[in-house]
């Protein structure tokens, strides 16, 4: 592989691209046509159309995601953890010439059955960005990843994101609501609930009655119950890992959203540093990039 090459970050609903020559990042592009988004359209022609005036016949294009899965391009097996981070780049999809796929990572055992695509990639950069031995990765699904400098041993993935959208817009809870405010004391107020609460569910229709009875402004209960399920999750999550605490913890998402993180995991006693994902994600794919070219 050469210097130059070309990092795809391809989703269920948007596509990111990289173009990398020597190391630098020449030029970057974005496209809403996820995988699910593809209106007729071959996996082929959008990578044709997001590339186009990049790539010459021996360019590579890595690529990390959905476009690896069951929905996408072309199906790239799971590698099963403990997965050491060396193969992901020896394991390897081709989806054309010079395209490859990263795998995805899965777990499956009694107690844990768990699978993440495009983590994986964004575990690999984080790993050499910011070391630590349990990784939070924010999002619509939150990734808690157990790792070391050789390989990922464990996940469990939390849908905080996705559960806090559907409470506030397809459940009683959001009825009626005016447009929600950013307030950082009723975020603080639904996080010190969450971090003490080992039953979320029957504190979920307290966040309702909250605001019918004027205790909670209506225009905040989107924070509140921000502050309620990040809370929470983070408090069961520590108590299962059992991380140590005189190890920095590493938070992987964008500064606002990983913030909300840090206060939790500080308030139960846990530093954390935190890493931008888009970061973390173009230092993992430069990694398997120079892997490939050994």
């Amino acid at each position: 592989m050469t210097s130059r090459y070309i990092a795809i970050d391809w989703g269920s609903t948007n596509l990111r691209a990289w173009l990398y020559q020597g190391g630098a990042c020449l030029e970057s592009r974005k496209s809403e046509a996820g995988v699910t988004r593809l209106n007729g359209r071959t996996p082929e022609a959008v990578l044709a159309e997001i590339t186009e005036g990049w790539r010459d016949e021996s360019t590579p294009v890595l690529m990390a995601g959905m476009v690896g899965s069951n929905a996408g391009w072309k199906i790239a097996p799971y590698l099963p953890c403990p997965a050491r981070f060396s193969e992901f780049g020896a394991q390897l999809t081709t989806a054309a010439e010079h395209v490859f796929i990263i795998p995805g990572l899965c777990v499956q055992r009694e107690d844990n059955r768990n699978v993440m695509r495009g983590e994986e990639t964004q575990l690999l950069g984080a790993r050499a960005l910011q070391p630590a031995p349990l990784y939070i990765m924010p999002g619509t699904h939150c990734k808690w990843v157990q790792a070391d400098n050789e390989q990922v041993h464990d996940f469990r993935t939390v849908m905080t994101g996705e559960l806090h959208h559907l409470l506030l817009k397809q459940s009683l809870i959001g009825v009626g609501l005016p447009e929600q405010q950013l307030n950082a004391d009723a975020f603080q107020a639904g996080l010190a609930q969450g971090l003490e609460t080992d039953a979320p569910l029957a504190r979920l229709f307290e966040v309702r009655a909250g605001h019918v009875l004027g205790s909670l402004a209506r225009e905040h209960v989107s924070e509140f119950l921000s502050g309620l399920l990040i809370g929470n999750e983070a408090a069961s999550m520590t108590r299962l890992w059992q991380p140590n605490r005189q190890q920095p913890l590493t938070i992987v998402a964008s500064p606002a959203l990983a913030g909300r993180y840090q206060q939790a995991l500080n308030a139960l006693g846990f530093q954390a540093q935190t890493l931008e994902g888009d970061a973390a994600f173009q230092a993992g794919i430069r990694s398997i990039a120079h892997a490939v070219a050994e």
